[in-house]
């Protein structure tokens, strides 16, 4: 069984049916974007990765709003909905109810209900050493919303902003799935290096990330430069900086915007997926076949004896 001690995706219980456990999650967002019915799609994606993010199939859901009616006309809700429903009916899971309350802050989000056999599980206690990291989405969502919010993100920024938080995770849990991956998490709040934190301490061993290697969206380099990084972003770098060591190579100006990078906190971001390195290079190019930008960014390896960092970035 999975609860909080380790901080997974989603916990995991027994389920009524031998050998498989269920997978409960909940996740609200406030908007990244201005069309409602992306918001939702945006919203419900970004839920549904949790239960992939455990190897996992959604199943069920329920909708949580949060809805200033005073403010907004109804019919946002019911597109911010409908734009749910319709990622929830590309994943196959069935909407059974929810809950709206009255908020001066628009937030929307579902609880999730999946399924999984319980010696598939992707809990942060399964990586080992030796393994390949391979991430399956580009990062910058963080410095993009910030963008969309400044009115200063080109239209084909958006777009590919837009896409890559509305793409599902199910092809990348798939993938992984047929490819040896023994632990994962979902690239969301914490960033990518937040969330690689929890795996490497659930599992007691370190890593060292290839910044060239990184996926970014469009625009990203172009926008950190401008100064667009959230707030969540900047507390996520002041927090994770005592774990990252950097190699002498490095240069600043590459090292300030890879530190973004690996902090900026995503919203509906890829799957970093723990595998034999053996079968990372076949994943990727899987992974890629299916329309995702997904990258092979380094490696998992014992923690080095009474060192304070985590993570090394070449």
């Amino acid at each position: 069984m999975v609860d909080q001690a380790y901080k997974d995706d989603a916990a995991v219980v027994a389920g009524p049916r031998p050998g498989f456990g269920l997978v409960l999650t909940a996740d609200v967002i406030a908007p990244l974007v201005d069309d409602p019915a992306d918001f939702g799609a945006i919203a419900a994606t970004n839920a549904l990765s949790d239960v992939y993010a455990m190897g996992g199939e959604p199943r069920f859901a329920l909708n949580l709003a949060f809805f200033c009616d005073d403010k907004l006309p109804l019919e946002v809700l019911r597109l911010i909905q409908a734009g749910a429903a319709a990622v929830c009916a590309e994943a196959g899971v069935a909407v059974v109810g929810g809950h709206t309350v009255r908020d001066p802050e628009l937030k929307f989000g579902l609880s999730v209900t999946g399924e999984v056999a319980l010696d598939a599980v992707w809990s942060n206690r399964g990586a080992r050493a030796g393994q390949a990291l391979v991430l399956t989405k580009a990062l910058g969502t963080g410095v993009l919303g910030q963008a969309i919010k400044a009115g200063a993100i080109a239209d084909d920024e958006r777009v590919a902003a837009i896409a890559s938080m509305t793409t599902l995770n199910r092809d990348a849990m798939e993938v992984g799935r047929a490819h040896g991956v023994t632990a994962a998490t979902d690239v969301t709040g914490f960033g990518l290096a937040g969330h690689l934190r929890n795996i490497l301490r659930g599992s007691a061993l370190a890593a060292t990330i290839d910044h060239a290697a990184l996926p970014l969206l469009p625009g990203f380099a172009r926008h950190h430069a401008a100064g667009r990084v959230p707030g969540g972003s900047k507390t996520n770098r002041d927090y994770l900086a005592p774990a990252i060591r950097w190699d002498a190579a490095v240069t600043d100006d590459v090292r300030e915007r890879t530190m973004t990078a690996i902090t900026d906190a995503q919203t509906s971001g890829g799957l970093l997926l723990c595998m034999p390195d053996a079968d990372a290079d076949r994943a990727v190019a899987a992974l890629r076949e299916r329309g995702l930008p997904a990258a092979r960014i380094g490696l998992l390896h014992p923690p080095v004896a009474d060192a304070t960092w985590l993570v090394r970035v070449i």
